[in-house]
């Protein structure tokens, strides 16, 4: 099969998530086509029948447009890939604008005669943020009830799209975020050489330090266990909140101990390493970053939100508070901390859910839908 897939290049779970679907079903014998505005930030070097279709960001010489239209570029590059390349469908991530943009590239290869499927995947705030805007929240229902297909990310953010737009005129299947155990696997020799001092505790954030990651509170709640014993905090990532947290360590007396570590292409060695993997959104559709942290044997301490419950059972294979809850995930995280027995039960606990979301598990249910949507 020949699949077109869209995303966000960028750092965050709707790109990864669509990259590494892409790379999993070329390995199974399908030819995948990544048609954005960069490289995805996970592909990295030459795949077998991967391929990657840039569109054009920048104006020729006549600057009519105040700001590009990147939305019609996309549309006509989609258009142009699934022509040339004779694509089967066009699976987009994030409703705005893929979704929008893939409607148009079809309805342009219906006027030629040609065929394609769209499928749309929903990842969170596409729905819980961006889509509910009043300038895109018709946009959005459109494009959703346009596509032939619309697959969420978690049961919770599938009834929230229910709840937000109705969507009566479509079907949304669940199909949750995966996690290639080839790479995030536990490696109990990773000691964060270099990086933390011997005899500290290893404690880990990723995001794209965006407002709803709180990442203040990742400070706040590292505080806390850093007051209690040695520990070193790893960020990783790089956002407009990260001058806050930096701000914040500083205030609270813990920036010689928090190692910003900016965007890195991988993460999966220093996952490996970690102990604490500190998750305080507002709001989270999966927390894929948490599943690959318990892929790699890290406790995840997060908020009791979204979909993050799928995931992660309170006491069993990681800690869920409320939003906001700073005192309660250090003092529940040092005293896990202090407590070998439970820790090494809680971390084995942790890998054992993560091979329920693995590559080998999820992947087909994609296969499954094109077919689907073929037929």
């Amino acid at each position: 099969m020949k699949i077109g897939i869209t995303c966000y290049p960028t750092y965050g779970g709707s790109g990864a998530l669509a990259t590494e679907l892409g790379l999993e079903l070329a390995r199974r014998g399908h030819e995948v086509h990544f048609i954005t505005y960069a490289s995805p930030f996970r592909l990295r070097g030459y795949a077998e029948r991967v391929y990657f279709h840039e569109v054009e960001t920048t104006m020729g010489r006549y600057p009519l447009f105040e700001h590009y239209p990147y939305t019609l570029a996309l549309a006509s590059k989609q258009h142009e890939v699934a022509l040339r390349e004779n694509l089967d469908l066009l699976h987009v991530h994030y409703a705005i604008p893929h979704a929008t943009t893939a409607w148009l590239a079809k309805a342009m290869l219906q006027g030629e005669g040609r065929q394609i499927k769209v499928i749309t995947t929903l990842h969170g705030t596409d729905i819980t943020l961006v889509g509910q805007e009043s300038s895109f929240y018709a946009i959005t229902k459109f494009s959703i009830e346009q596509s032939d297909l619309v697959t969420a990310v978690s049961t919770y953010l599938r009834d929230e799209t229910y709840r937000a737009f109705g969507c009566v005129s479509c079907d949304v299947k669940v199909i949750p975020n995966f996690v290639n155990l080839a790479e995030y696997h536990p490696d109990p020799e990773k000691r964060w050489e270099g990086l933390a001092p011997a005899g500290h505790r290893r404690i880990m954030h990723v995001s794209n330090f965006r407002e709803v990651k709180r990442v203040k509170d990742v400070i706040r709640v590292f505080a806390r266990i850093r007051r209690a014993m040695p520990a070193t905090l790893a960020m990783v990532g790089d956002g407009p909140e990260r001058p806050d947290a930096e701000a914040e360590a500083k205030e609270l007396g813990v920036a010689e101990d928090v190692k910003f570590l900016g965007r890195l292409d991988s993460v999966a060695t220093l996952l490996q390493g970690c102990e604490l993997f500190l998750l305080p959104s507002t709001t989270e559709s999966f927390g894929l970053a948490a599943l690959e942290a318990m892929a790699c044997g890290a406790v995840v301490v997060a908020t009791r939100v979204g979909g993050i419950p799928e995931v992660i059972d309170d006491g069993a294979n990681g800690i869920l508070e409320p939003v906001g809850s700073v005192e309660a995930m250090g003092r529940r995280s040092v005293d896990l901390l202090r407590g070998p027995d439970n820790l090494a039960a809680m971390r084995a606990a942790a890998i054992e859910r993560a091979r329920q979301f693995s590559a080998d598990k999820i992947v087909p249910m994609y296969e499954a839908l094109y077919a689907e949507a073929i037929r």
